[in-house]
């Protein structure tokens, strides 16, 4: 979906060229339609759409279960339109001017790992988390956590029903360089427990001796 004919039709012949079967729509609106009605393997989507923007189509099409990957294109540059571009369920993020070789080799890796969800709120039962504006809900309570107790709710809910390790979540909740104690997982898994089982009499997160923690599928 791409609303300046030029470049849409550059991206078309290069594409297709390229080896791909290509439908380019020139609205938010119309790109949505398609994406409803075809069974795409990949969508490539601008941000800065007349009618529905790209942000808004892809959150629709996350909200109706279209696990579609999608390639976020754009003009804008500031880190915080990628943040908004995935939390509302894209796959990856490529700001123009770009290499056709690149956006190939994108689009390539998008289609080797296949459609994945990617829900714009996640959800295990009823825990309810929105990465966009940073709320979490047990049923109809809110829950008041800090950043990193959403962050960590957030990797537990895209890992919902697998163990993950200390080391794993280290290094998606904090960082690969953290050079603090591993204990700190501990300290952190206790308190979200604290805030998002123990006054709702549930034992969502579990803890498996030597392996790591699980968030219950189903919320626990």
């Amino acid at each position: 979906m791409e609303d300046e004919p030029r470049l849409a039709e550059g991206l078309r012949v290069g594409l297709v060229a390229d080896g791909f079967a290509v439908d380019v729509a020139e609205t938010g609106t119309d790109g949505l339609w398609l994406a409803r009605e075809e069974p795409f393997d990949a969508i490539v989507l601008d941000l800065m759409l007349p009618g529905l923007n790209g942000y808004q189509v892809c959150r629709i099409l996350r909200e109706e279960r279209n696990w579609t990957p999608i390639l976020i294109l754009t003009a804008k540059d500031g880190e915080w339109d990628e943040v908004e571009g995935l939390d509302t369920g894209a796959d990856d993020y490529l700001t123009k001017p770009f290499s056709h070789a690149v956006l190939v080799a994108r689009l390539r890796a998008l289609l080797r790992r296949g459609a994945r969800e990617r829900p714009a709120v996640l959800s295990a039962g009823d825990v309810r988390l929105d990465p966009a504006s940073r709320k979490a809900s047990r049923g109809a309570v809110a829950l008041d956590l800090t950043s990193r107790e959403l962050a960590l709710l957030e990797f537990m809910l895209r890992r919902r029903g697998e163990v993950v390790s200390k080391r794993e979540i280290l290094a998606h909740v904090w960082d690969f360089d953290f050079d603090g104690s591993p204990n700190i997982v501990e300290v952190y898994v206790r308190r979200l427990r604290d805030k998002l089982d123990r006054p709702f009499g549930r034992a969502s997160i579990e803890t498996l001796r030597g392996s790591g923690y699980r968030l219950a599928a189903d919320g626990g």
